[in-house]
């Protein structure tokens, strides 16, 4: 079969073969205008309005041509383009046999500098960059090429390719040594095959790549009508409130006492958590491969089923056992620890299928879910990268499945059963085992969007505030299946005791953000205040737009640390979007190749904020044939620029100057940077330096300012809410910030206020720095909201 370019196309309606119910949308690119810039040092730099290509993609003579560039050449004769918007495609082929599983190949691709996300892991993804096919790992699921100049712009070009699920089958990308990308679209199960994937990977394009991803995934959240984007979901409270989770704590010997003595110690430090996560071990769980009494099995505790929905004893006390120090019930605890320790949010930890190895069948708490113990098998794609501790467990041991039609049933059982508790919400671990044992159950696209919509439909029922966290579900399976979970975490475990990890968590989670963060707010995961990495863990929270909590044992916490990241009242300075790498940092390799620092942007109501980390030097990226660890000097120097702030002009209005108030957490100076600018920033390996970035405005034609924050807080201008002119004529000017938290509160100000008053009380406490134009006056430690009128 001849390439083709096509308008419409419909697969068979054989019942074990791919299926598509097209419902083509009327939805095309935003033209909205958006700065957007090309990194170049000092005063090169441009802000200009970001453009979606307005080129429709043309394969002719074996070449794709997406945006008015070449994006793959020698296509064979059996792929079909279908094109979508103007700017836009669904890209597929056609086989002369009926398979579960095809490999298709898409064309070369050479010299050109690529991002992929891709699973190293069943559950997990992180970033690789390269500049031909062959450097494509098996199994991406996001790839954004760098292509260069447009035919009708001087601005850099990108082309995002984007693997989707297509009728009953879900795909993904690969290279192979030719140069060549490929795509493999797989079922599950070997009855359902087919012949054809025709809109298998959608394909676009676009000058500016963060508006580029955007626009690609909300054209395909109104085609595919199977997820949510981000901005349209519920949000759960707990995302503002500081947390801790009792893994890393306590692991699987979690216990009351225990819970009690963490909340108490991070209480007294002046640090209160107001949401808890009391993760794995709380269950009613049986495990026949660990016997009492014998030796340990690294791997059997993923053996273990649930026998009921209930708590185990350390937190149920049996009615004869007067003796016991466990609590009467679960109820009674989540109850004492809410009103003892002013927690707003408990959450407990179960997997999707209830426990690692799924429910115990045939006992008489799990009966009625009709389980069955399946053994998973892996994809050939998930095969080709890592092993994984916990899924050759669930291999050799087996799960205990529940029946897809009663997945409803036990997880609203579960979830009622939790609400009647006190229980706020859950998180859900162990999401994509659901691929491993889709054969005979309608494949693995229609068995994670059952289990999805049982999922979801019971948090929606039973609790309040969207209140989940979705864990180890990084597949597109489960990605393209999220209409309201609104969490998912981004990343592999924070691993405490692994010193060659840390590095590679921080630059895994921000690029992964790319993708999943607009389907959902990433989860960071939690971390240790006490650790000789805590402070770049917890630098990267503040600039990460997430959810904040630690997993310290208790007792064993920095509070200088801590008190940089939560308020006296157990909040958290949020930002409002999901931390990034800036543009200029994604094609690049923050921790292998030597010489790049890590920045990760993001904006607050009235700043913005960047965070530099140097991930050089302290590990190296799994899954990789012959890794090469470049030399790596002690520290490392990089430019930062207000202009790595993307959508700058949400915060900068239009009385801007168009220069920049830059504080620098590390060094407590404050700059002023014009817009196309940049600085300096040096860094040790596994150091890192936040920075504060304020448009200076003009107020009353003579006074120039530019709110920071709490200068003692990470994400200093987290704190600001809202900065007006008060009052204005000839000889007076008032300019009000309102914001939240004690501490110094800092603003950059061309002239030295007359008077300050905070909450209608004047204030003695303030100071102003000549040099630098840094005015600070101190909010009490009695103030939770304030409200700081300035008189010049």
């Amino acid at each position: 079969m001849a390439a083709m370019i096509q308008s419409t196309t419909m697969f068979s309606s054989s019942p074990k073969t791919l299926q598509l119910n097209f419902h083509c949308s009327p939805f095309l690119a935003s033209n909205q205008k958006l700065f957007s810039r090309g990194f170049v040092q000092f005063n090169s730099k441009s802000w200009r309005h970001s453009m979606f290509v307005n080129a429709k993609p043309v394969l002719k003579d074996g070449a794709l041509s997406i945006g008015g560039k070449g994006a793959l050449t020698n296509v064979p004769d059996n792929v079909v383009v279908t094109p979508f918007t103007n700017s836009s495609a669904f890209v597929g082929a056609t086989s002369a046999d009926e398979s579960a599983r095809h490999v298709f190949k898409l064309g070369v691709i050479r010299d050109v500098r690529f991002l992929s996300l891709f699973r190293f892991k069943l559950w997990w993804m992180i970033p690789r960059v390269g500049n031909s096919g062959r450097d494509i790992p098996v199994e991406t699921q996001m790839l954004l090429l760098e292509v260069g100049k447009g035919q009708d712009s001087d601005e850099t070009s990108y082309v995002v390719f984007l693997p989707i699920i297509d009728g009953e089958f879900r795909s993904s990308l690969q290279g192979n040594s030719s140069n060549e990308l490929e795509f493999c679209v797989e079922s599950g199960d070997p009855s359902i095959v087919t012949s054809q994937s025709l809109r298998a990977v959608f394909v676009n394009s676009g000058n500016h790549p963060f508006d580029l991803i955007k626009e690609s995934m909300k054209i395909l959240e109104k085609y595919k009508g199977t997820f949510t984007h981000r901005e349209s979901k519920q949000m759960p409270g707990m995302l503002d409130c500081f947390g801790w989770c009792t893994w890393d704590a306590f692991y699987q010997d979690v216990n009351p006492q225990g819970i009690r003595e963490g909340l108490k110690s991070l209480s007294e430090g002046g640090t209160p958590a107001k949401f808890i996560i009391i993760d794995d071990g709380w269950q009613d769980v049986s495990n026949e491969f660990q016997k009492e009494g014998e030796p340990f099995v690294e791997g059997s505790q993923f053996g273990g089923r649930l026998l009921s929905i209930n708590e185990n004893n350390k937190f149920r006390r049996a009615s004869n056992d007067a003796q016991s120090d466990a609590p009467s019930d679960l109820k009674s605890f989540v109850s004492e620890i809410k009103n003892t320790y002013g927690l707003k949010y408990v959450f407990v930890w179960h997997a999707l299928m209830g426990y690692w190895g799924g429910l115990v069948p045939d006992v008489p708490g799990t009966k009625k879910y009709n389980p069955e113990l399946r053994y998973p098998v892996q994809s050939p794609g998930n095969l080709a990268n890592m092993r994984d501790l916990a899924m050759d467990c669930m291999e050799k041991y087996g799960v205990g499945a529940i029946d897809a039609d009663k997945a409803h049933q036990f997880l609203d059982d579960l979830h009622k059963y939790l609400v009647s508790q006190g229980v706020d919400g859950v998180k859900v671990d162990v999401q994509n085992i659901l691929e491993t044992i889709s054969t005979g159950s309608g494949g693995r696209v229609s068995l994670t969007k059952q289990f999805q919509q049982a999922l979801e439909k019971s948090i929606s029922s039973n609790f309040q505030d969207n209140s989940i966290i979705c864990c180890m579900g990084l597949s597109t399976d489960s990605i393209y299946h999220s209409k309201v979970s609104a969490i998912t975490r981004a990343s592999d475990d924070y691993y405490p005791k692994n010193p060659s990890t840390q590095t590679l968590h921080i630059a895994a989670v921000s690029y992964n953000s790319i993708f999943l963060g607009e389907v959902v707010v990433p989860d960071w995961d939690m971390f240790y205040s006490l650790h000789e990495a805590a402070e770049f863990h917890a630098a990267a929270r503040a600039v990460g737009g997430c959810g904040v909590y630690v997993s310290d044992k208790p007792g064993h916490h920095d509070f200088e640390v801590l008190k940089r990241l939560v308020l006296p009242d157990g909040s958290v300075l949020r930002a409002r979007y999901p931390g990034r790498p800036s543009r200029d940092c994604l094609f690049n390799d923050p921790v292998m190749d030597g010489e790049s620092l890590l920045k990760i942007w993001n904006l607050n109501k009235c700043t913005g904020v960047i965070g530099i980390f140097n991930c050089q030097g302290a590990g190296s990226w799994p899954c990789m044939s012959n890794p090469i660890q470049k030399n790596v000097s002690d520290e490392l120097s990089g430019l930062v620029s207000p202009a790595d702030i993307e959508y700058f002009d949400e915060v900068s209005g239009t009385q801007w100057t168009g220069d920049c108030a830059v504080f620098s957490f590390n060094s407590g100076s404050l700059s002023r940077v014009p817009k196309d600018e940049s600085l300096s920033i040096t860094l040790k390996v596994l150091k890192c330096e936040v920075l504060t970035v304020s448009p200076i405005k003009v107020y009353n034609k003579n006074i120039e300012f530019a709110a920071i924050g709490l200068l003692n807080m990470y994400n200093s201008g987290g704190a600001v809410e809202k900065v007006d002119l008060l009052l204005s004529d000839s000889s007076n000017c008032g300019i009000r910030i309102k914001g939240r938290g004690p501490g110094r509160f800092g603003a950059y100000s061309s002239t030295k206020p007359k008077s300050c008053s905070v909450n209608s009380k004047s204030s003695e406490e303030i100071k102003y720095r000549s040099e630098d134009n840094l005015f600070t006056v101190t909010i009490p430690s009695t103030i939770s909201n304030w409200d700081i009128t300035l008189h010049y």
